[in-house]
């Protein structure tokens, strides 16, 4: 989609003063470097998904591992089982990277979604300042007036043979009034020090360059490079009560023991059986 152009009436950079658009000129002299992960920095205006565009550009040979590509505004960007994710124009991050961890085993890139929300918790807690928890597999959660709400989710698709794009949508500013559920939330309403994008985002991104390059070095073994430890201690769903509904109309119920070597949950049925699920929505059924 051709990104819209800021002297629409609907697209003025300026539209929305509590919502500056992104500096991407400061984003690229703040990640791109020799040596490192981060490629190349796009930010278009407006598209359908982040996504989308970057297994597309991927698969046409138009894009090496660390491309990061941020869109303003996405119309039709996709969470797990195809569900819609919208928000307003700059109230959030909506971004893609693409990693190909050709030295790790294709079994392991499961971890993936797993590392990628390690890395949104850690780039959050340093550059907002704020409290986030992890519900398995892919949803970023925030508390707000003392509810569990979700502010952001993870979603990896393959581009190609060697490559994964892994895409993160993050809540930052909308308000109770914009939020597409109850259940929803964002990082103002819970309180974040600071709501700065430009900040949010390479924090974030540092945050995954750390812990990617943990892992790759480690040959995508989550226990030698502590990544199961981590995602481990900032998952809210162990210890829980939960349902797991799964493909063909299953469900299971049990309470959420552990995360496997696989990134599966693990649930202790009632019937003394300890149930690896490694696919599924996650429903929490009673608090911590």
């Amino acid at each position: 989609m051709t990104p819209r152009d800021a002297s629409e009436p609907n697209g003025s950079r300026w539209s929305d003063l509590d919502r500056p658009p992104l500096n991407v000129t400061a984003l690229r002299r703040g990640l791109v470097r020799e040596g490192g992960l981060w490629t190349g920095v796009d930010v278009v205006q407006r598209t359908g998904s982040t996504n989308s565009d970057l297994v597309a550009r991927a698969e046409e040979g138009r894009a090496a591992e660390g491309a990061v590509l941020i869109a303003e505004e996405q119309t039709a960007g996709r969470g797990r089982l195809d569900r819609q994710w919208t928000a307003p124009p700059r109230s959030g991050l909506f971004f893609s990277v693409l990693l190909t961890p050709r030295e790790v085993p294709v079994a392991r890139w499961g971890w993936l979604t797993l590392l990628t929300g390690v890395a949104v918790a850690t780039g959050l807690s340093r550059a907002a300042g704020v409290d986030t928890a992890l519900k398995w597999p892919n949803d970023v959660l925030v508390t707000v007036g003392g509810e569990e709400r979700k502010a952001g989710g993870i979603l990896a698709e393959r581009a190609g043979d060697g490559g994964v794009v892994m895409g993160v949508g993050i809540n930052v500013t909308l308000r109770e009034n914009e939020l597409p559920v109850p259940t929803a939330g964002s990082l103002g309403l819970a309180g974040a020090v600071s709501t700065d994008r430009d900040t949010l985002l390479r924090g974030v991104l540092r945050a995954l360059e750390e812990w990617y390059g943990r892992w790759r070095a480690a040959g995508g073994d989550p226990g030698e490079c502590r990544l199961l430890e981590a995602y481990a201690a900032g998952c809210a769903t162990l210890g829980r009560e939960v349902r797991a509904e799964l493909p063909g109309d299953r469900a299971i119920v049990g309470e959420a023991v552990a995360v496997d070597g696989d990134g599966r949950l693990v649930l202790a049925t009632a019937e003394g059986v300890q149930e690896p699920v490694g696919a599924g929505d996650i429903v929490h059924l009673r608090p911590a």
